[in-house]
């Protein structure tokens, strides 16, 4: 009797070490997806029509596919980058790529803070890999410079508009001022 029920404090302890292990793996693999699929965005304190301009003017070196704003999404179509991939690898941490193409998906939302509109700009780049040809295409995550690079040159572009507006209110205010005296 005490063999058995010995038996079987062994059977669950082994259970219930089992399920907290697999669980804590579980909460890091949860963790790595989650992290993986955070996709780089800026918000921009800037109208919705000032920031799909200057997002389309960004993004506008890339083959469009389609665009559509009043979506607020822009799709490119899927471009080689076998010798950007490649030429990141200088230090040999990835295998070389056979073939690698990627696409660019862009989405922009309207919103309000403190009263004034705003705009964010998420970005999320699908990166397709061929290391051999009997291993096929692979998706790899992104490394993130590219995203990261466009929403920063979005935010230059905004600036310089913002700042040839004012320039442009100050001198007609100026003419205004002129034209009186």
């Amino acid at each position: 009797m005490i063999e058995k029920m010995i038996v079987q404090i062994q059977r669950t302890t082994l259970f219930l070490f089992f399920l907290l292990s697999t669980s804590c793996a579980s909460y890091e693999r949860f963790r790595q997806v989650t992290e993986e699929f955070e996709f780089p965005s800026r918000l921009y304190e800037a109208t919705y029509d000032e920031v799909w301009q200057a997002t389309l003017f960004v993004v506008k070196k890339f083959d469009l596919a389609n665009w559509d704003q009043t979506k607020g999404s822009i799709k490119t179509r899927w471009m080689d980058n076998t010798k950007s991939y490649n030429f990141s690898n200088v230090f040999g941490f990835k295998r070389h790529a056979r073939s690698a193409q990627f696409q660019l998906r862009v989405n922009i939302s309207k919103g309000f803070r403190n009263g004034r509109e705003v705009a964010t700009v998420s970005l999320y780049k699908r990166q397709l890999v061929e290391q051999d040809a009997l291993q096929g295409t692979k998706e790899v995550p992104s490394d993130g410079i590219e995203e990261k690079t466009i929403l920063y040159r979005i935010g230059r572009k905004l600036k310089i508009e913002k700042f040839l507006n004012d320039l442009e209110k100050k001198r007609e205010q100026e003419q205004v001022e002129n034209f009186g005296s």
